[in-house]
């Protein structure tokens, strides 16, 4: 009787155990050539990490080498001579600083705009009084109060709320108008990194990530509005095109175009940690 008994009330409990409410998932969907990927919960912010690399590696290797769930390629860099173009923080120190670039500061067209690709938007995790919070901000933006930078990754252009193109010399236009200089192929259609924040009642986020294929090529415009679509409040992408990866289970995106291609050797990432 009394097995009986712990059996009913062991049911019973089962049925009516509380929620956690800092349980955290990776939802993923796939439609017409985009990943979709939804990061819910807190717990999954202290998973998260941007990284970078020495040498470039592929995403495949920073994903296998790091041992993350979900890696995805971030900032912006020269394969020429494998420094950044953004800056990646990580755990609270800044990793990688376009200012050590020579190329960038002896190139005249981008010396005379470095105050634009240098304070190009950025996604961050802070660390607020012990509570950690999603942010798409410039660079040079400040923080809240009590707030502090964990770990970030730049990239650029901001989409949302407001599609910053010129103010992040993207593109370039004369006194016509006419459109005379365009970085990362963003008038054009091609393979894109996306990632945004939606933000929920009782001051919760789900950050979204859109991995958009050579199957579904887009131009800024159309992320733009993908972005809308799912009803998020801010919105950026990283670098785009080949560089375009995601390893995720056993689903691996690479974008450049070479047949049986590893994928494009990369200088930094977004991983998940177990």
């Amino acid at each position: 009787m009394k097995k009986i008994l712990f059996s009913i009330l062991l049911i019973i409990c089962l049925f009516i155990a509380p929620v956690n409410v800092n349980a955290s998932s990776i939802d993923m969907e796939y439609n017409d050539g985009i990943y979709h990927f939804v990061l819910s919960g807190n717990k999954i912010k202290k998973q998260i990490k941007f990284i970078s690399s020495q040498n470039l590696i592929t995403n495949k290797e920073a994903h296998l080498n790091s041992g993350s769930i979900l890696t995805i390629n971030t900032g912006f860099f020269d394969p020429k001579n494998q420094k950044t173009i953004s800056y990646i923080v990580n755990d609270s120190q800044t990793v990688e600083d376009p200012l050590f670039n020579e190329s960038m500061m002896t190139n005249p067209i981008l010396r005379q705009n470095m105050q634009k690709i240098l304070n190009r938007t950025e996604f961050r995790i802070l660390d607020c009084d012990s509570k950690l919070k999603y942010e798409i901000a410039s660079h040079n933006a400040n923080v809240d109060f009590l707030c502090s930078i964990v770990t970030s990754a730049q990239g650029g252009p901001q989409l949302l709320p407001e599609l910053r193109l010129e103010e992040e010399f993207f593109v370039v236009k004369d006194s016509e108008g006419n459109v005379i200089r365009e970085s990362a192929s963003v008038l054009h259609k091609t393979a894109r990194t996306l990632i945004g924040i939606k933000n929920l009642d009782q001051d919760k986020q789900e950050a979204h990530i859109f991995i958009v294929t050579n199957d579904h090529p887009i131009d800024i415009f159309e992320a733009r509005e993908l972005c809308q679509k799912y009803g998020l409040d801010t919105a950026m992408a990283f670098d785009g095109g080949s560089s375009t990866s995601l390893n995720y289970k056993k689903i691996n995106v690479t974008s450049t175009q070479s047949s049986g291609d590893t994928g494009r050797a990369l200088k930094s990432f977004m991983i998940i940690k177990p």
